[in-house]
């Protein structure tokens, strides 16, 4: 009852359009208090021993820095003092695409509510709902930085657009998430994994949402990887979800050149309806 009513204030609050800073802060309290501790060590392993797996089958969308490269360096101390918390917020929703369970249904995604913890500078307290086959679930979780890295030839843009735009550095930010699922709702579970999500921070020493090589083939961005498991339940189901492509999936999956594709195959598990306008409202 008590995890209801944390997330029925937290959907009131976050429809409220200029909700002040300080009201916020009791609330991401809360949140916090109400998620569980999970032994990371074991998912990280998971997580390691499933993408070996995966190489049998054959995935694309493995590869979310398009070819370029970061330094080995793990620079999170060096941007404890950045927030990093509108990289998840800026895109609009019709262009986050997901996946749950080997046939590949179509996950639809909405984080809501994203803010960085007081106590942890690299712990965000999340806010959101799911949607698989019109079945709409709120979740609360977080999401915990654990590596920063920079990249070792920065990008541009077509004909280096940006090149004289004042940007100091780009990179890659490496995360863990746990999203609980409102358990009093029809088929509701947890989410777990890993996260990648691309970077810059620009002049004003604010960290911006890298698409600087948004209109390149096969570009994406936040891209979460791991399960979902209902409760009570042993049994994981594959989940992924990012924007602009869905990370790696099968190769016949996505068919698509510059843009999102989705073959024949796959096209009758829910990717064949055009989503509800604003679902999560």
């Amino acid at each position: 009852k008590q995890e209801q009513r944390t997330t029925t204030d937290l959907r009131k609050t976050c429809q409220k359009k200029a909700s002040p800073a300080k009201s916020r802060l009791p609330l991401a309290e809360s949140i916090k208090k109400i998620v569980v501790k999970m032994n990371f060590r074991i998912l990280i392993a998971f997580i390691f021993f499933s993408f070996q797996n995966y190489g049998q089958e054959n995935l694309c969308r493995k590869d979310i820095l398009n070819e370029n490269q970061v330094f080995e360096d793990n620079q999170i101390e060096k941007y404890s003092k950045f927030d990093f918390s509108n990289l998840w917020l800026k895109t609009e929703n019709e262009l986050v695409y997901g996946i749950i369970g080997d046939d590949y249904q179509r996950l639809l995604m909405k984080f809501i509510f994203v803010e960085r913890t007081l106590n942890n500078p690299y712990e965000y307290l999340v806010y959101g709902k799911s949607n698989v086959k019109s079945s709409i679930c709120d979740f609360i979780g977080k999401i915990t930085i654990i590596k920063i890295q920079e990249l070792k030839n920065e990008n541009f843009g077509i004909d280096d657009e940006y090149k004289n735009s004042g940007i100091k550095s780009q990179g890659l930010l490496t995360a863990k998430y746990e999203l609980f699922e409102n358990k009093e709702q029809n088929h509701s579970g947890q989410f777990q994994g890993i996260l990648q999500t691309k970077w810059y921070l620009d002049k004003d020493n604010l960290i911006k949402y890298n698409d600087i090589n948004l209109n390149s083939d096969g570009y994406f961005n936040n891209a979460f990887v791991g399960t979902w498991k209902m409760y009570n339940s042993t049994t994981a189901k594959i989940c992924n979800w990012g924007e602009y492509r869905v990370p790696y999936t099968k190769c016949d999956f996505d068919i698509g050149a510059g843009e999102l594709s989705i073959s024949e195959k796959y096209s009758k598990n829910g990717w064949w309806i055009k989503p509800k306008k604003d679902w999560w409202k």
